[in-house]
């Protein structure tokens, strides 16, 4: 903490010189508003909903019991509410009102997908009317890359947020690896974690490999940091000591009776369909106007709506879309809905989390239990149909190819046990507690912390700490992603222009988040070498700002798509 606040003197400092003005005119001096006025629009905001359904009734029971827990002393809580409980300005509300009772100076809402980190601001800044710079979105996908030239780095880290913002939108990614970090660009923000209210949104997607780490992350910053930390999820992990080794004291549930909530908004039926082929699949989207099927790979997503392509209101969603691509195709499927026009969707898991979206059936390939319960969230979300009307289907693969990821089958044999086991109400609250004990006992402490980093860190003491070899091994995602931005429109196009000339790259950065697709990086190297991807101003910016320069190769359904190594090289960009 303190190297941070060392580290972001610094970084305004020089920010200040290429900039040529004051220090106390740079970042302190921004446009954001006080907390209070945050907590007036969104009061103002909340006052337009009106409980008139039974949804709704619950949903303003949730919000006013939450609110009320704002009083608490700063610590542990959970958020424990089925999806579609209204959990995210829930927690918002919670948050403000929290930090402003008890000093706190931001609130900070970590996302497990960037898919919907700006789905999430966008919420945040329609519900706080936010025209200012008060909701920050960080996704950090732009790296500090150490082989770039001085100048590139000097202009790169001016891009590295601070997170001196009242709201802040970041994914666990960024969160978390920040917090093991050993480069000065990733910890300049950890100073701003201390004193703030941290949601973490859908807990439950926290990976098990680092999952006693992370755990105590947590249980630091609340016991020796001042923040309040809200584990927010229908799907809550069983993170409790003792059950869980190493697990969290003293954690405080906000909801109103979880139990009583997950009865009243009971609103789907869970059944396993058995194996089923593709055939199969198309067959039952072909005879159900409205319906949506999630699958475990982009692969099978591809070849099942490639075999529905030609049936009205055939939709396709994929992280390979980027993020102003995707809203625009939820924008429109949520239309479709709405006027009660044909709608057939297949998607990965990104539809799952905090997607705002109602289809009548949902078809699952098998995945773990909070997978089911997500998905189960997309089917009558707003209880307008009865139970019995409202199916989420639960199907096996045939085909090997499309079989759950290998890090994913052991969730998925233990939600198969669950199901067995807890086939009335697999998605009550002892089945999921059940899901994650079986889940947690399988894997073992040692699986939970599986580079031993908590060992490392007890052996080496204050004096020795391997701060090189923590950051290295506590990696979230093993496969490294880069990120190419797609600059069809206008928009990003002019982003880029600018940067031309631009004194330093922060704001462009931020602005060209939702335009970007992230690859694997023997992809991208792929790309790279074959010229469909180019630097802009490379002798500036190193390879920060990478460019999709050959645009056959993004299609309006599947997004990026690379299936043809021998790319003709382009012409068509010159940075």
């Amino acid at each position: 903490m303190i190297f941070s606040c060392l580290v972001d003197a610094d970084y305004l400092d020089t920010e200040a010189y290429y900039q040529r003005i004051e220090h106390r005119k740079t970042r302190r001096d921004t446009s954001a508003t006080p907390l209070s006025t945050l907590r007036t629009r969104l009061e103002t905001h909340l006052a337009s909903f009106k409980a008139d359904s039974p949804l709704n009734i619950v949903r303003a029971d949730i919000l006013l019991k939450v609110r009320q827990g704002a009083a608490l002393q700063p610590g542990l809580f959970s958020l424990t509410v089925p999806t579609g409980g209204g959990k995210t300005l829930a927690s918002l509300a919670f948050a403000l009102e929290h930090a402003i009772v008890h000093g706190l100076n931001r609130v900070i809402y970590v996302i497990p997908f960037t898919s919907i980190v700006e789905q999430t601001a966008a919420v945040f800044r329609h519900a706080l009317g936010d025209l200012g710079d008060n909701v920050l979105e960080h996704h950090g996908a732009f790296e500090d890359d150490p082989s770039q030239s001085a100048e590139a780095r000097d202009k790169l880290r001016l891009a590295m947020e601070n997170w001196d913002r009242p709201i802040i939108v970041t994914t666990a990614v960024q969160f978390f690896e920040s917090l093991f970090a050993a480069r000065p660009s990733a910890c300049r923000k950890l100073h701003h974690i201390a004193a703030s209210v941290v949601i973490l949104d859908e807990a439950q997607t926290l990976p098990l490999k680092l999952l006693t780490p992370c755990v105590a992350a947590i249980d630091e910053l609340a016991l020796n940091y001042k923040a309040s930390v809200v584990l927010c999820t229908a799907t809550q992990p069983a993170l409790n000591a003792p059950g869980f080794v190493g697990g969290l004291r003293d954690v405080r549930e906000l909801a109103p009776e979880p139990a009583r909530l997950f009865s009243a908004l009971k609103r789907v039926q869970i059944r396993h369909a058995g194996i089923l082929s593709d055939d199969e699949l198309a067959a039952r989207m072909g005879a159900s106007s409205q319906i949506l099927c999630i699958v475990n790979n982009r692969r099978h997503a591809r070849a099942l709506y490639e075999s529905i392509a030609n049936a009205p209101g055939a939709c396709h969603l994929t992280t390979l879309m980027y993020p102003k691509h995707r809203s625009k195709a939820l924008a429109e499927i949520r239309a479709r809905l709405r006027d009660g026009k044909p709608c057939r969707l297949v998607a990965t898991s990104l539809i799952e989390a905090g997607v705002d979206i109602d289809f009548p059936t949902v078809l699952r390939a098998e995945a773990g239990l909070d997978s089911i319960a997500q998905a189960a969230g997309r089917c009558n979300r707003e209880g307008k149909r009865p139970v019995s009307d409202s199916e989420l289907l639960v199907f096996t693969p045939d085909n090997p190819d499309w079989a759950a990821p290998a890090e994913l089958k052991q969730f998925a044999q233990a939600a198969r046990e669950i199901l067995r086991q807890h086939g009335a109400d697999p998605l009550g609250l002892p089945a999921i507690d059940s899901y994650f004990r079986l889940l947690y006992w399988q894997k073992g402490a040692r699986q939970l912390d599986a580079h031993n980093l908590l060992g490392q860190i007890s052996d080496a003491g204050l004096d020795g700490l391997p701060f090189e070899m923590l950051a290295k091994k506590f990696r979230m995602i093993d496969n490294t992603q880069m990120p190419v931005i797609i600059a069809l429109d206008e928009a990003p196009r002019k982003i880029l222009r600018d940067l031309e000339f631009a004194d330093g790259c922060g704001k462009a950065a931020r602005g060209l988040q939702p335009y970007m697709v992230q690859i694997p990086r023997q992809t991208f190297a792929t790309l790279r070498q074959t010229g469909a991807i180019q630097a802009a101003y490379e002798k500036r910016y190193g390879l920060q700002f990478m460019v999709l320069a050959n645009e056959e190769l993004y299609h309006p359904q599947f997004g990026l798509h690379w299936d043809d190594p021998t790319f003709i090289r382009s012409e068509g960009l010159c940075w």
